[in-house]
C-alpha cells in the first residue's frame, strides 16, 4: 500500500513539473471521497473508526489520482479505464465523468454518453460533467445541445469557471478537446 502511494505521488508529481497539459486538464484531481454508504459492495460496519474511514478515503484518492495521471498524463485513456472501473466506485461522479472523458478520447460515443449520464444522475450540478458532455454533443455535430449544456455550467459556476471557457472555446470553434 506504501508503495503505491509512493508511486502515485511520485508519477503525479512528475507530471506537473514536467507536463504543462496537465495545468490544461480540466478533471477533477481531489474529487470527494464516496461515503460509507456508497461504498462499491458489502454494508458499512458501524463499529468502523474513524482511522478505517480515513484510510479508505485515501485509497479511493491514491487509486483515481493513479488513473487521473494515465488518462490526462500519459493519454493511456484504456489503462485509465481500467484503473477506475477496477476501483468500483462508477457511481463516483467524478470517477464517471473521467470515465466518460477517456472513452470519449478513444472514440467510444456511446460509452461516454453512458458515463456522463451516470454522473450526472450522481451529481446533477458537476459542472465538469456538464462541459465535456458539451463537448461531446460539439464532437457529435450538435451544437444547439452543446450550447443547452454550456448554459448548465454558466448557472453551476457562472462565465469564468474553466468548464465554462473550455466549452465555449470548443463551441467557438477556437479549442479541440
Amino acid at each position: 500500500m506504501r508503495k503505491t502511494s509512493l508511486l502515485t505521488a511520485v508519477i503525479l508529481a512528475a507530471a506537473i513539473s514536467g507536463a504543462p497539459q496537465l495545468a490544461a486538464a480540466m478533471g477533477s484531481s481531489n474529487p470527494a471521497p464516496p461515503s460509507e454508504s456508497g461504498k462499491p459492495s458489502g454494508k458499512p460496519d458501524a463499529k468502523k473508526n474513524k482511522k478505517d474511514k480515513s484510510s479508505s478515503a485515501k485509497e479511493f484518492l491514491d487509486r483515481y489520482h493513479a488513473a487521473y495521471a494515465l488518462i490526462y498524463d500519459k493519454e493511456d485513456y484504456q489503462s485509465g479505464i481500467t484503473a477506475l472501473r477496477a476501483m468500483g466506485y462508477d457511481d463516483n461522479a467524478d470517477v464517471a465523468t473521467l470515465l466518460g472523458y477517456a472513452s470519449r478520447k478513444l472514440g467510444r460515443y456511446d460509452d461516454a454518453k453512458y458515463w456522463y449520464d451516470k454522473a450526472l444522475a450522481a451529481d446533477p450540478k458537476h459542472a465538469l460533467t456538464w462541459s465535456y458532455y458539451g463537448m461531446w454533443h460539439a464532437e457529435q455535430g450538435n451544437l444547439l445541445k452543446a450550447k443547452d449544456d454550456l448554459e448548465q455550467v454558466r448557472l453551476i459556476c457562472g462565465t469564468e469557471c474553466k468548464e465554462f471557457v473550455a466549452l465555449k472555446e470548443v463551441i467557438d470553434g477556437a479549442r479541440t478537446y
